[in-house]
């Protein structure tokens, strides 16, 4: 997304590890967004924040690409 500076959300990361350091979860569905960094004194203006999608229950089949304008 064109920023240097990439955070992980709380949630993904404990979703990532949640079976251990020998199964590790091998797909996940993240959100990437862009926000803009609150420091003032910060090196970038943007920073990229990666977030864990709850998956539906009808699971990932058929799911696609969706541009999302703004904050939902």
């Amino acid at each position: 997304m064109g920023t240097t500076d990439v955070r992980v959300d709380v949630k993904l990361n404990k979703h990532i590890w949640s079976r251990g350091i020998r199964s590790v979860t091998r797909r996940i569905c993240v959100r990437v967004s862009r926000k803009r960094n609150e420091y003032e004194d910060a090196k970038d203006e943007l920073y990229s924040l990666v977030t864990v999608v709850e998956i539906p229950e009808g699971g990932l089949k058929g799911l696609g690409t969706h541009v999302i304008d703004g904050e939902e």
